[in-house]
C-alpha cells in the first residue's frame, strides 16, 4: 500500500512550520545508515551489527528487547546479531528507532515514565495485532505506532514551559478531543508535531498519518479516506493496548478510553465479552518482568 499524503493547505503548511520551529530532532546518522542497509536486496548482517554496536547503549537495549517476554524467544538473546535474526530486519528497524528517539531526549524520572510506557503500549499493541491477524495490521507497524504515537510530548515539554500543566488538563478532559485543549492555548499540538516527526525519521505515511489523527474521533468513525482503514485501525489497536495497561496497573490514566472506545472496537470488531477474555489474557503480558 503506497498511499500519498494529502496536499497540504496553508494552514497546514503554518502548522508545519511552528512546528519545526519547536526543534525536532533531526534523523540520527546511524539510524540512516541502519535503514539503508536493511533496504538492499542482501542485507549484510554483519555490517548491520557493526553499525549497531557502536553505540554501545544501543547494542544493549536492542538485546533487550529481543529478550523481551512480548517477543516470545525461546532462548536468550546475548548479541547484536542473534537480536537482529530473532527479530527480523523489519521489527529491529523500527526498535532502533525507538531506541534512539528516547535517547535523544534529556533523562528524568517522569521521562523514564513516559517511555516506559510507550515501549509497554507499542508490545502490547504487536502482541494485539499478531492476536487478531485477520484485521490485516502487521505486528512490526502496530509496534511502530505503539512507540512514536506520543513522540511529539517530549518535543513540547523539552521547548514549551507551559506544556506540563497543558497535558495534565488534557489528560483530564473528558469531552474534547485531546488536541483540542492543547490548540486552545499553543501553537500546535503533539499529535502534529509527532507526525512530522515520524516523517523526518523515515516512517511509513501510514504511520505517520495515525500519528496525526490518533486523539481525532471524528477521524476513527469516518469511511473517508485519508486517513486510511489501515491508520485508523492501528490507532485501534493502541488504544486499546493502552487501555488493557490502564485497567492491569493502573498507570498513565487518560479519558481517552470513554471517549474513543466504542469507536476503537467498532474497528477492531471486538465485542464486550471479547474485550473480558483479552483483558485476562493479556494481564501475563502487561506485567511481565522486561
Amino acid at each position: 500500500m503506497n498511499l500519498q499524503m494529502p496536499t497540504p493547505t496553508t494552514v497546514d503548511l503554518m502548522v508545519e512550520k511552528a512546528v519545526i520551529d519547536l526543534g525536532i530532532p533531526p534523523c540520527p546518522v546511524i539510524l540512516k545508515r541502519f535503514v539503508t542497509e536493511t533496504r538492499k536486496e542482501e542485507p549484510d548482517y554483519n555490517r548491520l551489527s557493526s553499525i549497531i554496536c557502536a553505540d554501545v547503549s544501543l547494542s544493549a537495549s536492542l538485546i533487550k528487547t529481543a529478550n523481551s517476554p512480548y517477543f516470545g524467544t525461546r532462548q536468550r538473546v546475548r548479541s547484536v546479531n542473534e537480536a537482529l535474526v530473532i527479530l527480523g530486519l523489519n521489527i529491529a528497524s523500527r526498535a532502533v528507532a525507538g531506541i534512539i528517539l528516547r535517547k535523544s531526549f534529556p533523562t528524568s524520572p517522569n521521562m523514564e515514565r513516559f517511555w516506559d510506557a510507550s515501549s509497554r503500549f507499542a508490545r502490547l499493541s504487536g502482541w494485539l495485532a499478531q492476536s487478531f491477524d485477520s484485521l490485516g495490521i502487521p505486528a512490526e507497524d502496530a509496534y511502530t505506532f505503539g512507540l512514536f504515537r506520543d513522540c511529539g510530548i517530549p518535543v513540547l515539554l523539552k521547548r514549551l514551559p507551559s506544556y506540563s500543566s497543558v497535558l495534565n488538563s488534557a489528560n483530564s478532559e473528558a469531552k474534547l478531543d485531546f488536541t483540542q485543549v492543547e490548540d486552545a492555548v499553543l501553537p500546535t499540538n503533539h499529535a502534529m508535531v509527532g507526525c512530522v516527526l515520524a516523517q523526518s525519521w523515515w516512517l511509513p505515511e501510514e504511520i505517520c498519518l495515525a500519528i496525526r489523527h490518533h486523539h481525532d474521533k471524528s477521524i476513527l468513525s469516518t469511511t473517508i479516506s485519508p486517513p486510511p482503514l489501515f491508520s485508523r485501525k492501528l490507532i485501534a489497536i493502541s488504544q486499546l493496548a493502552e487501555h488493557l495497561v490502564q485497567q492491569q496497573l493502573g498507570l498513565s490514566l487518560t479519558q481517552e478510553w470513554g471517549k474513543l472506545g466504542t469507536t476503537c472496537l467498532n474497528l477492531l470488531d471486538i465485542d464486550e465479552s471479547q474485550l473480558e477474555a483479552l483483558t485476562l489474557e493479556a494481564a501475563p503480558l502487561i506485567t511481565a518482568n522486561e
